[in-house]
């Protein structure tokens, strides 16, 4: 059983390695690297961007939380969807007609050459790689069970995939991998395991006589964790660059906003899905209880190897390697675009060395210096996930300092005309400085308060003093200069590049 299982997982890890190698077809220049050449349609784009926000803690993490809490265990997932929904319908649009490839760079362009804005760039080059080396971590736990590896080794190897297949051909190779991973997760979770699982449970009738009532009840979970999950979830996918940065593939802002929202849709009805498969393996696998407590992600591995055939169970847990994968993938190369773009030049400045990027080298040279990039940071990754065992506590920190930090500064420059550089730059600098002091206060504190890094608190004082910050310090001081407005107001067009002006001329 476990062998053909494993085959089917061998089967789909070698796949990943041929869309890499067919991706490598389509990779000419910098852009084409780095946001496959800003020329995804509608499929496209809704694959991809599904792909990348529903990873293991929404498919594994999902079908856990749905055993221990029932149908309240969607909030997760849903809270991931409605932060895409509210990415796509009100700033998608804006962000795809600026041509960029990095949230710092937005930044810039909005409130002018502030160094401050420059800092953005190491926090969210933190938070993805931390998000990374997590994802890295999480899908090497299936290989340890499926071939009885050891961690290190299963790191290595599917870490290597994904760097292989990644650095290859960049958002090209990873959007084609990602529409494989998108099928194999609509069709293991909506068309295998939810089916067989309901089967197994007896149906839903069945389930309702069998199941305590809270399993049925929306807040079952509890109104905090629901409000933390829209808090760190919600509001974190509004400003990640490996969100944005499929923001920057659309063909157009149409595609950007409509194909944003049917990924959001998606990911609603996936959350819905999972919570169900849970409840029903609650009611057909009682004896995994005590396992689901101590650890709600072994659920997932249990309806497969326990209630699924053998080669759709094989199948089905591919669909949660391909979940990790797809996240994993997405956070490596948008580590690499804010670490080459960003991170590099602003520290270089400070030994008097330029390392922007060049848009008179030849391409070709430019897509191998991001291969070698995205492969460095893809090593360093790997050996992050082997080495330091507590990657959830840094990926905390990261998303804290991520929302409570640079949330209000990237939203507002977005929706607010009258905020300028100075406030943007205090309001980080408030924001982040409350969020880390507050995490610090309530982990040595931990024993009498409320649980320390992972705590709630942090990320709401942040973004209160952030915003305080923003709006006092933009009022009291002056505009942003008027040539710096226009020629956001040109970018925000999609006039302000040579694909505006061309557009422009058509006129």
């Amino acid at each position: 059983m476990d062998f053909i299982n494993g085959g089917i997982v061998a089967l789909y890890l070698l796949a990943m390695l041929a869309f890499g190698w067919w991706g490598k077809s389509r990779t000419h220049s910098n852009t084409d690297y780095l946001v496959a050449g800003r020329r995804l349609g509608p499929m496209l784009y809704t694959g991809t961007m599904a792909a990348v926000v529903l990873g293991g803690a929404s498919t594994v993490g999902g079908v856990g939380l749905g055993y221990r809490y029932g149908i309240s265990g969607m909030w997760l997932v849903v809270a991931i969807g409605v932060g895409v929904s509210a990415l796509s319908l009100f700033f998608a649009p804006k962000i795809q007609r600026l041509k960029i490839f990095t949230v710092s760079q937005m930044l810039t362009l909005r409130y002018g050459s502030e160094p401050a804005t420059n800092t953005s760039g190491i926090v969210m080059l933190a938070y993805t790689l931390m998000l990374c080396a997590t994802s890295t971590g999480a899908y090497a736990t299936i290989f340890v069970v499926l071939y009885d590896w050891e961690r290190w080794l299963a790191i290595l190897v599917g870490g290597g995939i994904v760097l292989i297949y990644s650095s290859i051909g960049g958002m090209w190779s990873i959007t084609l991998a990602d529409q494989v991973q998108f099928f194999i997760k609509t069709v293991g979770v909506f068309f295998l395991m939810l089916p067989f699982v309901l089967g197994a449970g007896g149906g839903w009738g069945e389930m309702r006589g069998r199941l305590e009532a809270s399993f049925f009840q929306w807040d079952g979970i509890g109104v905090q964790t629901i409000i933390t999950y829209f808090v760190v979830y919600g509001l974190g996918l509004l400003i990640g660059q490996d969100i944005w940065q499929r923001v920057f593939t659309a063909r157009s802002d149409k595609v950007a906003r409509w194909g944003g929202l049917s990924a959001g849709i998606y990911c609603v009805l996936y959350g819905a899905a999972g919570a169900i498969i849970g409840m029903g393996a609650r009611v057909a696998l009682p004896g995994i209880a005590a396992e689901a407590e101590a650890n709600p992600d072994a659920v997932y591995a249990e309806v497969a190897i326990q209630i699924l055939p053998v080669a759709v169970g094989g199948f089905v847990l591919a669909a949660a390697v391909a979940a990790m994968m797809s996240t994993a993938s997405g956070a490596l190369i948008a580590a690499a675009t804010v670490a080459r773009t960003d991170v590099a030049p602003f520290v270089a400045s400070w030994f008097g060395r330029n390392l922007a990027i060049d848009d008179s080298k030849d391409p070709e040279d430019d897509v191998r210096t991001n291969r070698w990039w995205v492969f460095g940071l893809g090593v360093i990754i790997m050996g992050l996930a082997i080495v330091v065992d507590d990657v959830v506590a840094a990926l905390t920190i990261a998303y804290g300092i991520l929302v409570g930090g640079l949330l209000i500064a990237i939203l507002g420059g977005l929706a607010w005309r009258r905020g300028n550089g100075l406030g943007a730059a205090w309001s980080m600098a408030a924001g982040t400085a409350v969020t880390l002091g507050t995490m610090i206060v309530l982990e040595i504190r931990s024993d009498v308060a409320f649980g320390g890094v992972y705590a709630n608190e942090p990320i709401y004082f942040g973004l209160l003093a952030s915003a305080v910050v923003y709006i006092v310090v933009s009022l009291a001081s002056g505009r942003t200069e008027s040539r710096v407005l226009e020629n956001w107001d040109r970018r925000v067009a999609g006039l302000g590049t040579e694909e505006g002006v061309a557009a422009r001329g058509k006129r």
